[in-house]
């Protein structure tokens, strides 16, 4: 009926406007009769429609009228939806639309209307714009925006909490009442949640556990506002439970069993529990504890934060002949589960864990470590300190053989026996060192008597106790000196003193002169120094500039020791304020130590031993040229021997008359002279008698190796020698000059000496008169 009433006025509205309009015309034109022209104005106003009216097209939208009184008067529309959707009536102003309107795609057209003279297309009225609007109906459903919804809330919330929101929209035209009111609707899933008219999702029940279902889809409606028609639309909602930590881990197995061997590390991992967790990893918090057995003292359970496993560690050393097996009841635990919402009822999770220890061939075991031992120095009756002790913990408890390996300081000092007794072959002095370090290995003797190849090893410290067996020593920092002007009483230098024993704490040295004839005198100050003072004063430089001050330093050791130690004092000239202004150079003290005195020894022997090597030399050379002086022989013995000289002479041109290579030859390559072939072997002698030549030469050589032989002064080499003698059978007779040295001849060989040096040798052997001292 509303829809009626609301038609008819719209269709009434034009009408009534338009005899209002022609009434005040005409009340205008009475009262203004003066006017030569009347004011035209469009009589209309907004114009609506229904958008999707049903009748057949075109539907009438509504009029437009003119106050122009014009027969020949044409209406016309302009504008974007002109003559295509809306045209109009052109005689009397109807407006018509040619297509069905739908408010949800355009709500409202914006025209403009003209009235024109048809007869030269004059506007009557100026172009008037008015519009349309589109009724709406409830023609549209809600539609989602999404097809699918997520969302979560965690497990085990209350009722009423919030999951989230859905949003559906509808078209049509919110300003009328009904028509864009969205409702919603659970349809599927709605003894869990529920929706309200803002389309926020909310929990029904508080016992929504993730672990039994972790995901929800619901479907939910929307529709319009209850008492009006329309379609409704459905959308997903995809609901995840978020994880809180409400559950305890539970073993996965009653018991565990692990194997291990005895000498497993401590801290390594014996083996892991496993447990199930049905929480998320981030809400695993697993705790491992002992529950019963009396071994929590030997193992430890770590829980792994990755995996959530318990490793099992032993905290001290495992031995299988102290205990084989292990057996003790662990507990899982999560002391981080929410108690709130903590599904009571649920039992205890205890498993049992064996670890049984396996043997294992093991080094020997000492007794104590470390070993220390203690003795008085420079004790020559102390011999054995004590011993070590190792056993075989294995079962079958081998004999144990000891061994040193590395000693500090390192030498002979302290020795270990097979059967671990330590011994020291020499007394132990405190001063070179005060403690005495080895270490001592311990091996198993095998069945075969070998020593096995595991060792364990033992550290034994010997220490030394001190005895007083040095005396102290004076130490001053600088070179004592006195002023030759000082006052009595002025401090020369104070002095201390040091001790290579063992000083305690109550512990002090005595000094005191050696002679009270001085002019110097010492000062206890009570602190282990001294002072030297000038006793008299007035030091004399013209008799001493150096005065030797023997000083006794003592301890209180037990027996008391001490030691005479001279200072060497200078008198030094002095200026007015006491500043040394000269001061004689001493000559100062050079220690030796004993490594440069064995160098200096070795030095000086091996010096002896060169000049005694050079000594033995020069008799031997004396030797020799004494019995060279026995091979002394007139000009005629010289001419019978061939003396060969490495470089020729300075006069020799003539080298080429005969041939030198084979004499050499013969000397250097150990050639028997006789085996050297003769250049006069070739001369072809005439037939004779030859067994008296050759015997007559084989005489006179047997002649001279009997010489050779007997002569005890010749050298003991072989010569050779060329001899003048060239046998009877000589077609040539005698062609040798050997003997021209011995010969009265008238030739002067002086003028050699005219030649030149290089003619200077044979100068002197063709110059000179034979001399008995002249030697080869």
């Amino acid at each position: 009926m509303k829809k009626l009433i609301l038609l008819f006025s719209l269709f009434l509205a034009p009408a009534f406007s338009y005899k209002e309009s022609q009434k005040t015309k005409q009340n205008l034109s009475s009262d203004n009769t003066s006017h030569k022209r009347l004011k035209r104005d469009w009589i209309w106003n907004q114009m609506h429609i229904k958008e999707e009216i049903d009748t057949p097209l075109p539907h009438h939208v509504g009029k437009i009228t003119s106050s122009v009184r014009n027969n020949n008067a044409k209406y016309i529309l302009e504008g974007e939806y002109a003559n295509t959707i809306f045209q109009v009536e052109e005689t009397n102003g109807d407006v018509y639309a040619f297509e069905r309107l739908d408010r949800e795609k355009k709500a409202e057209y914006e025209l403009t209307a003209l009235i024109i003279d048809r007869r030269n297309n004059q506007s009557l009225e100026p172009p008037s714009k008015f519009i349309i609007k589109v009724y709406d109906i409830n023609d549209n459903a809600p539609v989602f925006i999404h097809k699918v919804f997520n969302g979560s809330v965690p497990e085990m919330s209350p009722v009423g909490t919030a999951v989230t929101k859905v949003t559906a929209v509808d078209a049509d035209d919110p300003t009328v009442t009904g028509h864009a009111t969205v409702t919603y609707q659970v349809i599927k899933g709605d003894e869990y949640f529920t929706v309200n008219d803002s389309g926020v999702i909310t929990t029904t029940r508080a016992d929504l556990d993730r672990e039994i279902q972790s995901t929800y889809e619901i479907i939910v409606k929307a529709k319009d506002a209850p008492g009006f028609s329309g379609d409704s639309s459905t959308a997903t909602v995809i609901i995840t439970l978020t994880d809180i930590n409400d559950n305890f881990p539970v073993f996965k197995h009653p018991s565990f069993r692990f194997k291990v061997p005895e000498n497993i590390s401590v801290g390594g991992e014996v083996g892991r529990v496993k447990v199930d967790d049905i929480d998320e990893p981030q809400h695993r918090n697993t705790k491992y504890s002992f529950v019963r057995g009396d071994y929590r003292d030997t193992f430890e359970i770590i829980a792994n934060p990755f995996t959530n496993e318990g490793i099992i560690r032993p905290k001290k050393p495992l031995d299988f002949e102290k205990v084989a097996e292990y057996r003790f009841d662990i507990e899982a635990t999560d002391p981080t589960v929410d108690l709130r919402y903590f599904k009571s009822g649920g039992s205890r999770s205890i498993s049992t864990v064996t670890i049984e220890v396996t043997d294992v061939d093991e080094p020997p075991v000492f007794t104590k470590l470390p070993y220390e031992f203690k003795v008085r120095e420079n004790d020559p009756e102390i011999k054995t300190l004590g011993s070590v002790w190792a056993h075989d913990p294995d079962a079958a408890k081998r004999k144990i053989r000891f061994v040193r390996r590395r000693a500090s300081p390192n030498g002979d000092y302290v020795r270990v026996s097979d059967s671990g007794i330590i011994q020291l072959p020499k007394p132990l002095d405190r001063e070179f060192s005060s403690s005495y370090n080895i270490t001592v290995a311990a091996h198993e003797i095998l069945e075969d008597g070998r020593p096995s190849d595991r060792e364990s090893h033992a550290q034994v410290h010997v220490i030394v106790i001190d005895e007083n067996d040095n005396a102290p020593e004076l130490i001053y920092p600088e070179e004592p000196r006195v002023c030759e002007n000082a006052e009595p009483g002025k401090v020369i230098i104070k002095i201390s003193a040091t001790d290579k024993d063992e000083i305690s704490p109550r512990g002090f040295f005595k000094y005191s002169l050696a002679t009270e004839d001085s002019n110097f005198s010492l000062v206890e100050n009570y602190d282990n120094t001294a002072n030297i003072t000038v006793k008299y004063g007035q030091f004399n430089r013209e008799l001493a500039k150096i005065h030797y001050l023997p000083v006794i330093v003592s301890d209180n050791g037990d027996p008391e020791l001490s030691s005479t130690n001279t200072l060497v004092i200078s008198v030094c000239k002095c200026n007015e304020k006491g500043d040394f202004t000269f001061c004689e150079e001493r000559a100062k003290q050079v220690g030796v130590s004993i490594q440069a005195l064995v160098a200096i020894f070795i030095c000086i022997f091996t010096i002896i031993v060169f000049f005694a090597v050079i000594a033995m030399l020069i008799l031997l050379r004396k030797r020799h040229k004494k019995d060279l002086s026995g091979l002394r022989r007139n000009v005629a013995e010289i001419h019978e021997q061939l003396v060969t000289y490495d470089e020729e002479g300075g006069g020799e041109m003539d080298t080429t008359s005969y041939d030198v290579s084979v004499l050499n030859s013969v000397r250097k390559n150990g050639i028997k002279p006789e085996m050297v072939p003769s250049p006069y072997a070739q001369v072809q002698k005439p037939p004779g008698n030859t067994t008296s030549g050759a015997g007559e030469m084989e005489m006179m050589i047997e002649v001279k190796k009997d010489e050779a032989d007997n002569d005890r002064d010749l050298l003991p080499y072989d010569t050779l020698h060329i001899y003048g003698y060239e046998g009877a059978e000589s077609i040539a007779e005698s062609l040798s000059s050997l003997e021209s040295g011995s010969s009265d001849s008238d030739i002067d060989y002086d003028f050699l000496n005219d030649w030149g040096p290089r003619f200077k040798m044979l100068a002197e052997l063709y110059g000179s008169e034979p001399n008995e001292d002249f030697v080869y």
